[in-house]
């Protein structure tokens, strides 16, 4: 029995990635009879799993039944919590986002207020497209980390703007709030989950991939044989805390010395304006009204986007940086694709481009093996899309 569920399973997922395929493709794929496969295509179709859109081209007998994924056999929510935005999307089965919605991670938004908020948000989108809860499989959750995947509860994560963020069962209220089940992972992996789905028709054989957000920290999520590698602690912050320099600096009263979060980070580039801004305050921010030390990274975008060339000159500075830290990452895991977001990735191009260059070369083996990197297919939306995808992989059939 357990095999006919993992088949059904398997031929299932198999039907979803691919769109459209034909009984006899699927045959060529798994190592099951004829009658087998016609059994678990019947169940998948009287479920209400796929459904036949048409025929395909004959080989000399009768056309062959074409199949695909039912979009509407059942709806899935995806849930993204991060520091500055959160963000909810409802999905049917192939992907489509019915509606995605963001909303600013202020200093009021705690624990409680978040939760109900999100429940209201799902409300109102459940309403517009005319659907009941009982229409949802489940509550995917993608969020910042530290986090106990097993027990649903968001541990201590730092930079909230709101109190109350610390051993929140997340799960659990938004089980309560919502009556629908949920699911968590930190943010870095569902993004590359996303990432990995949204990219299966360019890159169908893809198996190892890095992904790495730069932003208020450092997050990063690897995949092996298709996989998502989970150590035994949750381990999407550990990039950060890699040492960079021996006897360095570090960032506030936590972490690493030398590590590469206090060379490589939007706190880490605040604090290298403040410093420089206090020897050359005219150079840097052409405002005499400003504080050195109350330079903040909004400013710094500002000034960059107005061709502020020391301002470019400290992002390129960065970007060096985190290139070094890319390299150590590369050269032990040699993945096929390295996928780059967060805010200073997406801040200029020549900090993506510098990042990449300084990266490869410190890779060993290179040109040789030459990783292809990418700022993604979805971007800001890859955390709650792979949040929703986690949740289908995980869904009986």
């Amino acid at each position: 029995m357990e095999n006919q569920v993992n088949r059904k399973k398997m031929v299932y997922h198999t039907i979803a990635k691919r769109g459209i395929v034909s009984k006899t493709d699927l045959l060529g794929q798994f190592e099951l009879s004829t009658s087998t496969m016609n059994r678990l295509l019947e169940e998948l179709s009287g479920d209400g799993y796929i459904e036949e859109v048409g025929f395909g081209p004959s080989s000399g007998g009768r056309k062959p039944i074409l199949y695909q994924a039912a979009a509407s056999r059942g709806y899935i929510v995806g849930l993204e919590i991060s520091r500055f935005y959160s963000a909810l999307g409802l999905f049917d089965l192939h992907f489509n986002a019915k509606t995605l919605v963001r909303w600013r991670m202020d200093e009021d938004m705690t624990p409680e207020t978040f939760v109900a908020h999100a429940a209201r948000q799902l409300d109102a989108m459940l309403h517009d497209h005319h659907l009941s809860r009982d229409r949802v499989i489940g509550i995917g959750i993608g969020a910042v980390g530290p986090l106990d995947r097993e027990k649903g509860r968001i541990l201590k994560p730092l930079h909230f703007s709101a109190p109350g963020w610390t051993e929140v069962p997340i799960c659990e209220l938004i089980e309560r709030e919502t009556g629908i089940p949920a699911m968590l992972d930190n943010g870095a992996n569902t993004a590359l989950m996303g990432e990995h789905w949204a990219m299966r028709d360019d890159r169908p054989d893809l198996q190892h991939a890095l992904y790495v957000h730069a932003g208020v920290s450092l997050r990063s999520a690897m995949m092996s044989h298709g996989q998502i590698v989970h150590g035994k602690v949750d381990m999407e912050g550990s990039i950060g805390q890699m040492i960079i320099q021996a006897g360095g600096e570090r960032l506030g009263s936590h972490g690493n010395y030398g590590a590469l979060e206090s060379y490589v980070s939007v706190r880490a580039l605040e604090k290298l304006a403040q410093s420089e801004a206090k020897i050359r305050r005219d150079e840097l921010l052409p405002l005499r009204q400003t504080s050195p030390d109350s330079i903040a990274y909004d400013r710094l975008l500002s000034e960059l986007s107005q061709n502020n060339g020391q301002v470019l000159e400290l992002f390129l500075r960065t970007a060096r940086h985190f290139g070094i830290g890319l390299a150590n990452l590369i050269n032990v895991f040699h993945p096929e694709l390295i996928i780059l977001g967060g805010p200073l990735v997406t801040a200029h191009e020549r900090f993506y481009q510098t990042a990449i260059e300084i990266a490869l070369s410190h890779t060993y083996y290179y040109p040789e093996y030459e990783p292809v990197f990418s700022k993604g297919v979805l971007r800001e939306d890859a955390v709650v899309t792979g949040a929703a995808h986690m949740v289908w992989k995980s869904m009986s059939v």
